[in-house]
């Protein structure tokens, strides 16, 4: 049953890295002389170390370089040059899938994205006329979403209504809290222990002495069932429940009044949390601001109505209105997250 040197050395010239991650014959399996079960199974069985170290060799090196090529010689990340360096990699992944949705006409769902990926592919995705792209996080003022992608003729029900899709699911992670409260990184950090990646898990919204509430993908309803037993040195129990029994608390808000000679965002950031200018300028140098949730660069940039600028360990605020006084300086109204 086991193969010549002959048929071994034939087989050691012409590997290649397939599905597992073992190493296959690429070149003689369409052979009719050796088109047999025996020899598709991984060549490390037959050959012997220095033939397998060399095909790992040879495929580590091919994966590397393809990985490479396959997002510098994309078309799409040269047509999207506005989109951060950051970002642009997953905004031409959802392009992809949006593609996938076109052509399949069916409904489309991404991972949980953060609001500057979701900004950013939905600034991409406006002019695609063929295409509907709904933001969704298991609630109305969800933070993280997911976007349903699909064609307008059968994205209407799912457009007058989110809570039809079936893409996100809602758990309750109950225990008692009173003497170690857990915050939102204690279960964010107890739900990644699990071994999930961050883009199957929506918002958490912390509930205090009883626990948490969490969004996340439904095929993984069961994992944090039976995975998910500890935050913190508490036990806790997950149980399903459904998306109306969310219990969003109102976000806590200040509103600030404040008289400007301009609108630029050093100026009206430094008002609205409560800094003085030039820390603010020092702020936006070193990359900890925002504005509607993408990398600000200069402190000249001007704002406008509707704008969200977000500040490193600050918080946000939102510029809610902006009116002309008598002596041409600029009444705004900003709200404050906090």
């Amino acid at each position: 049953m086991g193969l010549s040197l002959k048929d071994v050395t034939r087989l050691a010239a012409c590997t290649s890295i397939s599905r597992n991650g073992c190493v296959y014959n690429s070149r003689l399996e369409s052979s009719s002389t050796y088109h047999s079960a025996r020899l598709r199974q991984p060549l490390h069985r037959y050959c012997d170390r220095y033939f397998y170290s060399r095909s790992l060799e040879r495929a580590a090196s091919f994966k590397k370089s393809s990985r490479c090529l396959s997002v510098a010689a994309s078309p799409k990340a040269d047509s999207i040059p506005w989109v951060p360096q950051e970002n642009r990699t997953e905004v031409i992944h959802i392009l992809e899938i949006a593609d996938r949705a076109l052509s399949r006409w069916d409904i489309t769902t991404t991972d949980f994205l953060s609001p500057a990926i979701i900004a950013d592919a939905m600034s991409c995705l406006q002019g695609q006329n063929d295409v509907v792209v709904i933001p969704w996080g298991g609630y109305s003022q969800a933070e993280r979403c997911r976007l349903l992608l699909g064609r307008e003729e059968i994205m209407g029900a799912i457009r007058a209504d989110p809570t039809q899709s079936t893409g996100v699911a809602a758990l309750e992670v109950k225990g008692n809290f009173m003497f170690d409260p857990a915050k939102h990184p204690d279960f964010l950090g107890a739900i990644l222990g699990t071994g999930v990646v961050r883009g199957k898990v929506g918002d958490i919204l912390v509930q205090g002495e009883t626990g948490a509430q969490i969004l996340c993908d439904p095929d993984l309803v069961e994992h944090f069932e039976m995975s998910l037993t500890q935050v913190r040195t508490v036990p806790v129990k997950v149980t399903p429940i459904p998306l109306d029994k969310l219990n969003v608390r109102p976000p806590k808000v200040e509103e600030i009044n404040s008289i400007e000679a301009s609108l630029r965002v050093d100026a009206v950031a430094s008002a609205g949390f409560r800094v003085s200018r030039s820390k603010m300028a020092d702020l936006i140098k070193s990359g900890d601001v925002r504005v509607n949730w993408r990398p600000l660069s200069k402190s000249s940039a001007d704002l406008k109505e509707g704008d969200v600028i977000a500040c490193m360990g600050k918080g946000r605020i939102e510029i809610k209105s902006i009116t002309t006084t008598k002596k041409e300086k600029y009444s705004i109204t900003i709200m404050r997250y906090l």
